[in-house]
């Protein structure tokens, strides 16, 4: 049973985690020991073998130095050794037999004798004061004088005293029991690299995962409506008789835009957030017989007069940004599949809205809205 403290007299063995006949590596836990303050792992230094077990699992207060397992090196055929005498065991049954001898009962305090002078030297040793707590109240708990404590041989860190110290020199402990313990905190302090070993190379390399097909990107589409101001501009000559005011065609276009956002269809989209939280609450199916408004404006292109406007036809070709903005007057839009030109015609003009695909239907409403105005009640506008 090691010491795994300098105040450590027994333990208890929790479990083994190698049992008999089985190997081990350094650094393997061989077993957990259960004390009166923790449960600590017990580490094995060596490799080897686990030959025999003495104190099974569960057992209690095991003595430190009590022979608990045998153990071989590694290779080693356990069925051909022979397991020592344990030594220990020997001593202290030939002391409980001097013991009970009668006139031996020096032995003891023989015994006592021996483990003080293995804890001190009889030479002054420089203490540093003040002593911790635990070794002050040790020392005038058995009434221990300066000089008393001066021979003592320190083990702690820094050259300071400890406790086990102290029951090592008055023979409660073994001597060497604050030595070796000190001496396994100091190795279990730093970090062992001895027992790292570098990964095999795995030969069989993992197969590639095959690409995910992409999906097909989306691409905004343009819809087209051919609407005829002819009525809005015989509304817009009447005011102008009227009041003496010219109200602009772009003025009659922008308030029927306005209206026409009114109370759109909701796209054929993703929900977004907001929209989500509405479902929660039970506000989308309100909000939906209300509908949503929309921030549509459409682009207008004059149609020339004696132009047939024919369906618009689908070209692969997407049109630049730059054509638009340097279209000349005679310049032919293939995917209206009608002749435009820049700016109002009195006549028939295109309006057009270029929206995404779920879109599609959203926008379709919004121009036919405007047609549906600006053909049959442009004078709706003026008010």
């Amino acid at each position: 049973m090691p010491a795994l403290s300098p105040t450590m007299t027994e333990g208890n063995i929790a479990t083994w985690k190698v049992g008999e006949g089985e190997t081990f590596s350094a650094g393997d836990v061989l077993l957990e020991i259960e004390t009166d303050k923790a449960t600590m792992d017990v580490e094995a230094q060596d490799d080897g073998i686990v030959m025999k077990i003495m104190a099974q699992d569960g057992a209690k207060a095991v003595q430190v130095g009590t022979r608990i397992a045998v153990l071989a090196e590694a290779g080693d055929d356990i069925s051909m050794l022979e397991i020592p005498a344990d030594e220990q065991q020997q001593q202290q049954q030939s002391s409980n037999e001097s013991a009970a001898a009668p006139g031996r009962a020096e032995a003891v305090p023989e015994k006592q004798a021996k483990h003080t002078a293995r804890a001190s030297t009889g030479e002054s040793q420089a203490q540093k004061y003040p002593l911790m707590p635990s070794v002050e109240h040790l020392v005038k708990q058995n009434g221990l004088s300066k000089d008393d404590v001066g021979k003592i041989i320190p083990t702690g860190p820094g050259g300071r005293l400890l406790k086990g110290d102290v029951l090592a020199y008055l023979g409660s402990i073994d001597a060497d029991s604050p030595a070796a313990a000190s001496s396994r905190f100091d190795r279990l302090s730093r970090l062992d690299l001895s027992n790292i070993k570098v990964a095999e190379r795995k030969h069989a390399a993992a197969a590639p995962e095959e690409p995910k097909p992409r999906e097909p990107e989306l691409l905004p589409m343009e819809i087209n409506v051919p609407v005829s101001l002819g009525k809005v501009v015989e509304v817009q000559e009447r005011i102008r008789k009227t009041l003496g005011v010219l109200m602009p065609l772009s003025t009659f276009i922008s308030r029927a835009a306005e209206v026409a956002n009114d109370n759109l269809p909701p796209a054929n989209r993703a929900p977004t957030a907001s929209e989500l939280f509405d479902r929660v609450l039970g506000l989308d199916k309100i909000k939906a017989a209300k509908g949503t408004r929309g921030v549509y404006l459409p682009q207008i292109s004059a149609v020339p007069p004696g132009t047939r406007f024919e369906p618009p036809e689908r070209s692969a070709t997407k049109m630049d940004i730059i054509d638009e903005l340097a279209a000349e007057p005679t310049k032919v839009v293939r995917e209206r599949g009608i002749r435009t030109v820049p700016g109002f015609s009195n006549g028939l003009n295109v309006f057009s809205l270029v929206v995404p695909r779920e879109e599609e239907h959203r926008a379709h409403v919004f121009l036919e809205r405007c047609k549906a105005i600006l053909e049959k009640e442009p004078g709706r506008l003026v008010l």
